[in-house]
């Protein structure tokens, strides 16, 4: 399965999924113009994933920023996991900064709605 890689800009998140190599990460700031747009990508590699799995997933969300359509993007993409996690063990790996207690919150709301494992990392 080949990587999807996308490169962070002023206003879009880095997306590296690479199922070879274990890496699976969403960071930086989401506020794209079109955000169904900019995840579409995402869903239809996570989709592809979810057909041939590794047997493990940590999903890494590293956000400093996301607007509102993006949180509904990424509702989303959550719940794809979540289909997974139906058949594999699946972990998400929730980073915010030291004090962005909004970051944590939001993380702490997916994992409420979410039936996947969630794992809360302050960083500097």
């Amino acid at each position: 399965m080949e990587p999807l890689i996308i490169e962070a800009t002023e206003d879009t998140p880095k997306v590296h999924l690479d199922a070879e190599k274990g890496e699976f990460l969403i960071a930086d700031r989401s506020l794209p113009e079109n955000s169904i747009e900019f995840y579409q990508p995402v869903f239809e590699w996570l989709n592809n994933y979810v057909a041939s799995p590794n047997e493990e997933t940590i999903f890494d969300f590293k956000l400093e920023y996301f607007n509102t359509s993006s949180a509904k993007q990424l509702t989303k993409v959550l719940l794809i996991l979540e289909k997974l996690a139906a058949n594999t063990k699946v972990k998400i790996m929730w980073y915010y900064k030291k004090e962005d207690f909004d970051m944590l919150s939001s993380g702490q709301r997916y994992a409420k709605l979410i039936e996947i494992d969630f794992e809360f990392i302050e960083f500097e």
